[in-house]
């Protein structure tokens, strides 16, 4: 035995590797211990795996006589060894990991060969066997180091581009992201049986009671419970109402803000990363309240696959009626001093679909899941603000109705890879006349984690995060200070009734002094908008609702679609395709359009402080090229065109597009180091995002006659500018109000 066990220089490589490996893996692996104590027992662990698995290979191997034995050994033993941590939780995607394995095998395998070439003297070749593998490995250990490339935004035009001057800080309207003149007093309150953090222990300012959320939460079991208690100290019966308290000093009464964390390890606590946010809201006269629900995070222990996301929205609600309840007490420190009928929700990942899911519970008076929990909320509940949500993890799809709502997405977010804040954006719905509205922001470069300033710049641990492609992403300051800039805007309209924010979501150039230097897309519509045509009613590309008939010419491409998220989803939102090539000249005699027209000029019924409303966005031109040489030829065509309005007499108006905003480039994005490896892990490296263009109606150029707004029969798309071009329309309509 004593001979089996003893690593000779066949051997020790291999029982270095898989000590290496196992290494690796307890650094990363989280628990209450210190990352030191955890990387020697994962040595320990590896060194022990390795052993024992070669006496077991040894010893059938001498059954069967296999020869060598020792180099046979130790190669299943190291490949076991590998595997064992696969199944422990090594997340790399197959086809990197296993390659990797056997390439770091049969390097090994030459380092152990010249080893034992220059111990017998039998030099030559053997010192190459050394230094071959050494630089290999030491090649990987700095590819793996490397941040990546970016192989687009080089390419891209500068953002920002309009021909006006239209930004709000030049009207001398303040930077909604600028600190406000409210003293801030910063706070926690909780249960006070926290065993992990002083800040809901002994250091409370107030004392909350216990949630009792066995109706909501029958996935509590299992190693889920017995770890989750062990560490915690409490179960689902009494989970804790912990907060993180941003409050402005003054009389009140003031409106409040809950924001809710997303899925993150249970043990690296997510709630202290959005004091950005908590401060600014605070400087401004609104509470705002970073909410713990860390103890029903993931954890190597578990993670409730989104079984937990009514609870996540319910706890939500159970904090908002421990505001009520101290609003309301005269002898609370809190009496009168918050406007209930004013309150927002900010949720992040897992957290930005809890809020949705919390809006649409509001009004409930039972848990739909289980009728024993009842509701008693109704709180005045004004906004809803997703940040890189899911929109999957429930198995009911929420619709909300009658409230404001904003969704905030990175385009390098390679945790949620697609825009699904949209899909409960498209759901929403306004059913009376009170002022509401919604809007969706896309960051390019913006990536998951760095919304919440200590989760970072990679949206995986190692060592997935190895495989990430971070040279892209923009600063982790200039993305929270974006996020601050769209989050307060929308508070201040709708917790405060501050309405002057509002043109930043129909054109981002109107903030363009505010942001980082950087791509935003961004969606807008409100309850006054008036819509035309959304291509939701039927698949018939002739007729539109309400009698419009479409018409087209030229058109090489000109299709209605359901777009697709990256994966091969669905964006839950049709739209049409328009594509138009003239080769290398344009013809007037050609020229391509697509046109609507109207049975009865009363259907639009506009005038001159209306604007025309249309959601645009580049599609992919390489679907006009028949063959692969002409699609490398060909480069990314800046779009552009006329929208002509035409009356009942045929006089015309027209705007070319790009005098109101530039539509925007595709938005390609390289998540990983592997091209290859994007298709497998999130799929294509675009997709389709629209954007709002609202065009004044008094910003129309008269093409002939005295054009009458009030008889306006026609709506029509030139393309006359560009030579070719895909586009994606979507969202024709009129807005009563001029807000820009």
């Amino acid at each position: 035995m004593k001979r089996l066990l003893s690593p000779d220089s066949t051997t020790s490589p291999f029982l270095i590797l898989s000590i290496l490996v196992f290494g690796i893996f307890g650094f990363y692996f989280e628990t209450r211990l210190p990352k030191g104590v955890m990387l020697f027992l994962g040595t320990i662990s590896g060194a022990l795996a390795f052993l024992v698995l070669h006496v077991i290979f040894q010893l059938v191997g001498e059954k069967i006589n296999k020869i060598p034995l020792v180099l046979n050994a130790a190669i299943l033993s190291v490949f076991s060894t590998f595997y064992l941590a696969r199944i422990l939780g090594f997340r790399l995607p197959d086809q990197i990991y296993y390659p990797g394995v056997i390439g770091l095998v049969l390097l090994t395998m030459i380092l152990s060969f010249s080893i034992k070439k220059i111990k017998k003297r039998s030099r030559g070749a053997a010192w190459l066997g050394i230094l071959i593998p050494v630089l290999l490995i030491l090649f990987g250990v700095l590819w793996l180091k490397n941040e990546g490339n970016d192989p687009y935004t080089k390419n891209l035009p500068a953002p920002f581009e309009t021909a006006t001057n239209n930004s709000l800080a030049a009207q001398g309207i303040k930077n909604p992201a600028q600190l406000g003149e409210y003293i801030i007093e910063k706070f926690t309150y909780g249960n006070g049986t926290d065993k992990n953090r002083k800040e809901y222990a002994e250091e409370i300012n107030y004392k909350t009671p216990t949630i009792d959320a066995t109706h909501l939460l029958p996935e509590w079991k299992d190693k889920k419970k017995k770890w989750r208690e062990s560490y915690w100290g409490f179960g689902v019966k009494n989970f804790p109402l912990n907060g993180r308290v941003f409050f402005p000093k003054g009389e009140g009464p003031f409106p409040i803000t809950l924001i809710v964390h997303g899925n993150h390890s249970m043990i690296d606590y997510s709630d202290d990363g959005y004091g950005y946010l908590g401060e600014l809201l605070a400087s401004q006269g609104v509470i705002a309240v970073s909410i713990d629900e860390n103890f029903i995070n993931g954890h190597w222990s578990g993670d409730f696959q989104g079984k937990e996301m009514p609870t996540r929205a319910w706890i939500l609600l159970k904090h908002l009626e421990q505001w009520r309840n101290w609003n309301e007490n005269p002898n609370h420190d809190f009496f009168q001093k918050i406007d209930m009928n004013h309150i927002m929700l900010v949720g992040h990942s897992r957290g930005g679909e809890a809020v949705s899911i919390a809006a649409a519970f509001n009004s409930l008076s039972h848990f739909p899941d289980n009728g024993k929990e009842q509701f008693d909320f109704n709180f005045g509940i004004k906004g809803v603000v997703s940040i890189a949500p899911t929109d999957y993890r429930y198995h009911r799809k929420i619709k909300m109705k009658n409230i404001n709502y904003l969704s905030l997405q990175g385009a390098y977010d390679s945790d949620e890879v697609s825009f699904w804040g949209m899909r409960p954006y498209r759901r929403l719905k306004f059913t009376n006349e009170e002022e509401r509205f919604k809007a969706g922001v896309y960051i390019h470069r913006a990536n998951h984690g760095q919304f919440n300033s200590s989760w970072g710049r990679t949206d995986f641990g190692p060592p997935s995060s190895w495989l990430l492609n971070t040279q892209p992403l923009i600063p982790g300051e200039d993305q929270r200070e974006a996020a601050k800039v769209f989050i307060s805007a929308f508070a201040l309209s709708v917790l405060k009734n501050d309405q002057q924010y509002l043109p930043i979501f129909n054109n981002v150039n109107t903030a363009k002094d505010w942001l980082p230097k950087n791509y935003y897309l961004t969606h807008f519509q409100d309850n006054n908008d008036l819509s035309l045509q959304n291509f939701e009613e039927d698949i018939e590309l002739k007729n539109g609702k309400d009698g419009i008939t479409i018409t087209s010419q030229n058109l090489k491409i000109y299709r209605e679609e359901n777009l697709a998220t990256r994966d091969g989803g669905s964006q839950e939102n049709n739209a049409v395709i328009l594509g138009w090539d003239y080769g290398n000249q344009i013809n007037p005699d050609s020229i391509a359009s697509y046109t609507l027209i109207f049975p009865d000029t009363s259907l639009l019924n506009m005038d001159t402080t209306h604007q025309l409303l249309i959601s645009l966005a580049t599609g992919d031109f390489k679907e006009l090229s028949k063959n692969k040489k002409e699609k490398e030829k060909r480069k990314e065509p800046r779009l552009d065109f006329h929208l002509q309005l035409i009356d009942s007499s045929g006089h015309q108006i027209e705007i070319q597009i790009s005098k109101v905003k530039r539509i925007a480039p595709r938005l390609q994005v390289k998540f990983t180091k592997v091209k290859s490896l994007d298709a497998d892990w999130v799929g294509k490296d675009w997709e389709v995002h629209l954007e709002s263009f609202a065009l004044p109606l008094l910003d129309f150029s008269t093409l002939d006659g005295n054009f009458n707004f009030e008889k306006t029969k026609v709506i029509q798309l030139v393309f006359d500018i560009c030579k070719y071009g895909v586009l994606v329309v979507d969202d024709i309509g009129i807005s009563k109000e001029r807000l820009n």
